[in-house]
């Protein structure tokens, strides 16, 4: 019994720690609509900034002085970045500003770096709770409990702050609707802002007091930001309420987890909030929410399929591409094929995305699905590669008809927090099932066939798979039913109005999806020789949702431009320089504010433009003159 109550005593503290951050973000999605990514490294960089003024600030006073001012500190660097950054994309789709933002995460981890260096650092015990306090016999930290007294005095200064005050009243008023706060007279610029620095500041604040109980480590914003992501889910977008209770349920949810089901205590926070999605989309305590996401097919020309010209562009760079065996050594067609199979996990996002409207922050499942399926089939079965590539790809299919049928019942943000908790769910089964999938050390040995094992045999294999993936995608683009699709992506009503069904269509586009990226798993295993769970991890979904941007999301394939770049980029980086996540997160930064139309987009728009004015005024002349030979 006594083991149980200091249980739970423990994540009550937990829980108030993971409140502070919580809360941060539930109101600056609740204001400002924007999935901020970066709300993790803003957590990580408050227990630094903490770490090296409680170094120089002595005695009891110094310690809560520097923990208010780290916290203060990185809330000045947030509103620098709002100011800077996130005002410019607050109309854009939930997609650019989660790319925006977590190309900001990459940033700060490299700084992070920089600063403080590669080690854990462990700071001060807080002064005057260094002890602990015997409960039923078994020590209790007495910070912990301080953390449980401060969480729901956070919580009542909040209620007051958004009760009690005309800022807290628009805030509020804001959350509901923001065109109509806008409408009598408040200065949205000015509202956000100071959201977002209160948010910022939550979020600093809470990891500034994690320097007592735990170590500072470059893993604390990754680490975090999964548990924010779920809280905020279960208590509703925008509830500072809802954010306690669902922070005090997940919790609570870890801490017995961890005595009564030690194999699965990870799939059951990402469980509960799959439940949550599918029940009740906007959480506990939150309400609906329209997010007012832009349409890709309204903010385009119309798609084409290729002419003459561009398909003999294309064949010849497939040509070209086959030659490369005979220029390039074995490190290169090792890239190459790495090249080659981001592509097609890239097209296979593009359709769902672009296609679809379907913006998934969780294709990574289908990945790792594909590539685990492969992966099993070789070492567990003892079956050949062959057939390993079908398995692939109908796992990815399995788990894409199963997760599918939940997440099309959904659509916008809620959409995508559901596919990102069923690929967390997913990683922690990888995780966890040591027996099966061998946890963190991974499945090891899964080489290719003897005909297919020299790197030159596996890149043309890849090339050959990637050239059918992406033209059998594009085939489905502009057959009846890609035009279904795009006809249900474009408007629902209408489409229903005819006969077509919005959740059929975009379920059979989205197993459609899910088994391409199963594809690209099962090739990636093969060429990697091993396989484990950070397959599955956020991380990878970022990089397909990295590519189809840099490409063009409103391209019918700018995905593959976008994955040879952005690939090649990464490999080259990497062994370029120690500072590779900084240079990639400030291009991920400066191509979401500066092309958001991507490569593909922008050269299509920028190549198409004097054609268009060219075509335009000569219609005008034709006008012109016809009108006046009528007037004569």
């Amino acid at each position: 019994m006594s083991l149980y109550v200091v249980q739970f005593l423990t994540g009550l503290a937990n829980a108030s720690s993971l409140f502070l951050a919580a809360c941060g973000l539930s109101v600056i999605f609740g204001v400002t609509r924007i999935v901020n990514f970066a709300h993790g490294a803003f957590y990580m960089l408050g227990a630094y900034v903490a770490y090296s003024l409680t170094l120089r600030l002595e005695g009891a006073f110094g310690f809560w002085a520097a923990i208010l001012l780290a916290a203060a500190f990185v809330a000045v660097l947030g509103t620098l970045l709002e100011m800077l950054l996130l005002r410019r994309i607050y109309q854009a789709p939930e997609l650019f500003q989660l790319l925006a933002t977590f190309g900001v995460t990459l940033m700060v981890e490299d700084l992070v770096h920089i600063i403080w260096g590669p080690q854990d650092l462990v700071g001060p015990r807080a002064p005057g709770f260094e002890g602990a306090v015997p409960v039923f016999g078994l020590p209790v930290p007495t910070y912990d409990l301080l953390l449980i007294v401060l969480g729901p005095l956070v919580l009542g200064g909040l209620w007051l702050l958004m009760h009690r005050t005309r800022w807290g009243v628009l805030v509020r008023a804001a959350t509901q609707d923001r065109d109509m706060v806008a409408a009598l007279g408040v200065n949205q610029k000015w509202l956000f802002t100071g959201v977002f620095t209160l948010g910022i500041f939550l979020a600093a604040f809470g990891g500034a007091l994690q320097i007592p109980r735990t170590a500072v480590t470059h893993q604390m914003d990754l680490t975090i930001i999964a548990e924010v992501f779920v809280v905020v889910v279960i208590g509703g977008l925008g509830s500072i309420t809802g954010a306690f209770l669902a922070a005090v349920l997940i919790s609570e949810l870890n801490a017995f987890g961890i005595l009564v089901f030690p194999g699965i205590s990870l799939v059951l926070m990402f469980l509960v909030m799959a439940v949550v999605l599918v029940i009740r989309p906007w959480g506990f305590l939150g309400k609906p929410i329209q997010t007012g996401v832009t349409t890709i097919g309204e903010a385009t020309r119309p798609w084409r399929p290729w002419s003459n010209t561009t398909g003999i562009a294309v064949a010849v760079a497939v040509l070209v591409a086959a030659l490369l065996p005979v220029v390039l050594g074995s490190y290169g067609l090792s890239v190459g094929s790495q090249i080659l199979i981001a592509v097609v996990f890239a097209m296979s996002l593009q359709f769902q995305m672009s296609t679809g409207g379907l913006d998934s922050f969780g294709h990574a499942a289908y990945f790792g699905l594909g590539a685990y399926g492969a992966a099993m089939t070789v070492e567990w079965f003892d079956l050949p590669m062959e057939l390993a590539l079908l398995v692939g790809p109908l796992t990815g299919l399995v788990g894409a008809l199963v997760f599918g049928w939940f997440c099309v019942r959904l659509s916008g943000v809620y959409f995508a927090m559901l596919t990102l908790a069923f690929a967390q769910i997913t990683w922690s089964i990888a995780f966890q099932w040591v027996e099966v999938t061998g946890g963190d050390n991974g499945i090891l040995g899964v080489w290719p066939a003897d005909w297919a094992s020299s790197p030159a045999n596996f890149y043309w294999l890849t090339l050959t798979v990637g050239v059918v993936a992406v033209l059998a995608l594009r085939h489905l683009v502009f057959s009846p039913f890609g035009y279904r699709l795009r006809a249900v992506r474009d408007s629902t009503v209408r489409a229903e109005a005819i006969g077509i069904s919005r959740q059929r269509t975009q379920y059979v586009a989205f197993a459609i999806s899910g088994t391409a990226a199963g594809l690209a798993g099962a090739l990636f295993a093969f060429l990697k020789g091993s396989i484990f769970p950070d397959v599955l991890a956020i991380p990878t979904s970022i990089d397909a949702l990295v590519m189809v941007l840099l490409g063009g999301v409103a391209t019918v394939s700018g995905s593959v431009v976008g994955a040879i770049v952005y690939t090649m980029a990464s490999i080259w980086l990497m062994s370029a320089t120690d500072l590779s996540r900084l240079v990639l997160g400030g291009f991920i930064v400066f191509l979401v504010v500066a092309f958001p139309q991507g490569i593909v987009g922008s050269l299509s728009a920028f190549v198409s433009g004097p054609f268009e004015r060219w075509r335009t005024r000569g219609r005008t002349e034709r006008t012109i003159a016809v009108s006046a030979e009528g007037s004569r």
